[in-house]
């Protein structure tokens, strides 16, 4: 398969291998029953099929006045009337079988399809983040999507198709070869074998075929969904056009794959009818001239063309079930892919609880690149005191967020230690460090659902109460009452139904109803103007109180009352110690400040002419007294 030749049979049985854990599930009995009894009405259904023919032969005998059955059948299936009645009733019967069949298998499939998507949605969330900022969301999502389709198609051809397929096949050349000579078991084994080459030869180059048209689809839904979720970047700078046309071109490619897909699937089926036609003739030739000489009866002759119809009915499906197989093995594959990533940040195997005291962070020595040839940290040591609140601040590029990024265990670093109360953060369980921790990021990226639901996301478990508490003190409560629906409102795709300022209070909101010993603050309030930033900074003054804080801070206004500023420069500290001292210095810390002041000097001088300027107009306009 990955050389696009052909499906290897060690592939298949590998993948049927990986699957049957999921198919013969440990600890359910019940569906084992149900695999059972499957297979049980896959047999029978088989062996009444086989007996569809024969009663048509007998019916056809029968009424050509050629066979007394009184002696072989029973009185009531003697007559050509009964044995009509009886012909169809098989069919009827051996229908039912099949239904039961599938119905009693369904529920194992589909429990199948849901614990591998399972396995695969949690194993997901255990990767790295360097595995998710480097995979596209929407071909990844593809990938999962086809995948377990792949499950359901491996589970309903394979066992469900192919499985009865040789089945009948195998009893079908027993019958012709004990009933009608080698001859006839020799032309239906070559018309079969011929069938499956041309089939098998055929399906594997319309694979690469439909390759490229599931590439273009994956391509064409990887930028449809990277457009949306950046609607508004599309709108800034106008262009939905060059969008327009990006999706398109790869429409274009799936359209030009898709056509030659069905173009390639008219050859297949126009050599399938050659080959089986062909095999077809030759057999009903054969029987004709048994007829003639008296060798066998009408009802021999229709006996082996409804046997072949009937094996025509299963083959018609190899190309198909073939394909599907093949590409449901691919799709598989991709997933077991997914799963055999290994995550870059575990836990060890003598990881035990965070054993939480008062919060004190201390970061010793630490080396972090994220690429061995651009180092980022360079030994960075620095303690954050329980219940104190410790600033990082520098220029962009020194390496702030990701201290944010080590401290949350998202990455592990190549040297040194972190550790909080004492504990090395790598020797300790991810889940046990994460929950000590909350987070108000700079860009807050909230669900597809409630107000409340967002808010409630710091602790599930949360009263409705808690999360109005939780609102009013992040300084929120106010403007959800009046929204129209309230705590119920729906804010939106990644929360763009609600502005900056106010996505940034529920961010708080969710952290105060985590109730963490500690709290990192990552940029929060860089991306709001001024006078929201205020508000904002206020209800995390509230938020920080008495809890070991750790700040990124791009505005420096925003960490003056830190116990302690610590300066990064190029990955080192360049300075610290308290926001007066570090004035005091004249260095790297006080350039910087200057160079705020005077920025937000001039904004607030421009805001005061503008309120000036409107005042002027609004007293020009005003009515004389």
């Amino acid at each position: 398969m990955a050389n696009g030749k052909t499906v290897s049979d060690s592939k298949l049985l590998r993948t049927l291998l990986n699957l049957w854990p999921y198919m013969w599930p440990a600890g359910r009995p019940d569906l084992k029953m149900r695999v059972v009894w499957a297979s049980v009405y896959l047999l029978v259904s088989k062996f009444v099929l086989l007996l569809v023919p024969y009663f048509f032969k007998w019916s056809t005998d029968a009424l050509n006045g050629r066979m007394d059955l009184s002696g072989t059948l029973p009185p009531l299936l003697a007559g050509a009337t009964a044995l009509v009645i009886a012909y169809n009733l098989t069919r009827l019967i051996q229908l039912g079988l099949n239904q039961l069949r599938d119905a009693l298998f369904a529920s194992v499939g589909q429990y199948a399809v849901r614990q591998l998507a399972y396995r695969t949605f949690v194993h997901m969330h255990e990767l790295s983040l360097r595995f998710h900022l480097e995979r596209k969301t929407g071909g990844l999502s593809r990938i999962i999507e086809r995948g377990t389709k792949g499950i359901e198609t491996i589970v309903r051809f394979t066992i469900l198709n192919s499985v009865p397929t040789v089945i009948e096949f195998l009893l079908t050349a027993v019958i012709f070869w004990l009933g009608y000579g080698f001859s006839y078991l020799a032309v239906t084994a070559f018309t079969v074998w011929a069938y499956i080459w041309f089939t098998v030869r055929a399906s594997d180059w319309r694979i690469a075929i439909r390759r490229a048209m599931n590439d273009s689809d994956t391509d064409a839904n990887t930028k449809a969904i990277d457009s949306l979720l950046n609607f508004e970047t599309v709108k800034y700078f106008g262009n939905e056009e060059m969008e327009a046309k990006r999706f398109d071109k790869s429409m274009e490619r799936y359209e030009k794959a898709a056509t030659e897909v069905w173009t390639s699937l008219g050859w297949l089926n126009f050599g399938q009818g050659v080959i089986f036609g062909l095999g077809t003739t030759v057999m009903l030739v054969l029987s004709a001239f048994a007829v003639q000489r008296g060798e066998q009866t009408i009802g021999d002759f229709v006996f082996v063309n409804s046997m072949l119809l009937q094996l025509a009915v299963p083959l018609n499906f190899i190309g198909f079930v073939y394909r599907e197989i093949r590409q449901g093995i691919t799709d598989i594959e991709h997933m077991f892919d997914l799963l055999d990533v290994k995550a870059e940040v575990t836990d060890a195997p003598d990881a035990t609880p965070l054993k939480i005291g008062q919060g004190a962070i201390s970061f010793k020595d630490v080396h972090f690149s994220y690429d061995p040839a651009r180092p980022i940290l360079k030994g960075i040591s620095f303690e954050v005191p329980a219940g104190k609140t410790v600033a990082v601040v520098g220029p962009s590029g020194a390496g702030k967020s990701t201290l944010s990024r080590l401290l949350y265990r998202f990455y592990d670093i190549q040297s040194g230690a972190i550790t909080v109360d004492g504990q090395d953060i790598r020797r300790v369980t991810q889940k046990s460090l994460r929950t000590v921790i909350g987070m108000v990021p700079q860009d807050t990226v909230l669900f597809n659902d409630t107000v409340a639901y967002n808010i409630r996301y710091g602790r599930p478990s949360a009263s409705d109460a808690e999360v109005k508490t939780a609102a009013e003190i992040a300084q929120i409560a106010h403007f959800i009452d009046l929204m129209p629906e309230g705590f119920e409102t729906k804010v939106g795709e990644r929360g763009l139904k609600l502005s900056g300022g106010e996505k940034q209070r529920v961010a708080i909101a969710r952290t105060i109803l985590k109730a963490p010993p500690i709290l990192i603050l990552d940029e929060a309030t860089s991306a709001l103007d001024t006078t929201t930033e205020r508000e904002i900074q206020a209800a995390l003054d509230v938020v920080s109180k008495n809890r070991t804080t750790l700040v990124i801070a791009h505005r420096l206004s925003t960490v003056i009352g830190a116990d302690e500023i610590i300066v990064l420069k190029s990955g080192e500290i360049a300075e610290r110690g308290t926001h007066t001292a570090l004035l005091e210095k004249n260095g790297l810390y006080a350039s910087m400040w200057n160079r705020q002041r005077e920025a937000t000097q001039a904004e607030e001088h421009l805001k005061q002419v503008r309120e000036s300027d409107d005042m002027g107009v609004v007293s020009r306009l005003a009515p004389a007294t």
